[in-house]
């Protein structure tokens, strides 16, 4: 019998555990979504600091550090990436001169636009199997699930990891 205490695993209706099988759709849903974005040139780690440069206009480096909850020189390759490739470029602040301000590209926007429409179909994709209701109880969920264990919105935990040897890619 599954309990709500803690004292047993919780298993879905086919007897499966819930935790694996996120896992197992997550590592799913990572790898199609590393695919589709390759078609524009980005790994999913950009994408998701795409996203936080363009919500937050003129974030500068520490800022996005702490956003993404990582070390400030973490941020700085990562940054280098996206110049690298043209998507963002760093502008020293008006305000103050000891840090940079990040603002993406024409190239970056061009690829943010894209990925609206590339995220649309891996969702709906991914989800295909759902009705809309059951998308939106999962989404729910999730989000329920995500904020017990305070993690951030928007952001990927992969960025903490990442740079290591055994690190994956964060998704977003």
């Amino acid at each position: 019998m599954d309990r709500d205490d803690g004292s047993a695993p919780r298993t879905s209706a086919s007897g499966q555990r819930v935790a694996f099988l996120l896992s197992q759709v997550g590592g799913f849903a990572a790898d199609r979504f590393a695919e589709r974005v390759a078609t524009l040139g980005v790994v999913p780690g950009d994408v998701g600091l795409l996203r936080l440069i363009a919500t937050h206009p003129g974030v500068s480096q520490r800022a996005l550090a702490d956003l993404l909850g990582v070390g400030p020189s973490r941020v700085v390759a990562l940054v280098d990436g996206l110049e690298r490739k043209g998507l963002a470029q760093r502008t020293r602040s008006e305000t103050d001169r000891r840090h940079h301000e990040l603002s993406l590209t024409a190239a970056g926007r061009s690829v943010l636009t894209d990925m609206r429409e590339l995220g649309a179909a891996h969702e709906a994709d991914l989800l295909r199997g759902l009705t809309v209701a059951e998308r939106h109880t999962l989404g729910s969920l999730l989000a329920t699930i995500a904020a017990s264990h305070d993690l951030p919105p928007d952001v990927h935990p992969g960025y903490r990891s990442a740079g290591r040897p055994d690190a994956t890619s964060p998704t977003s």
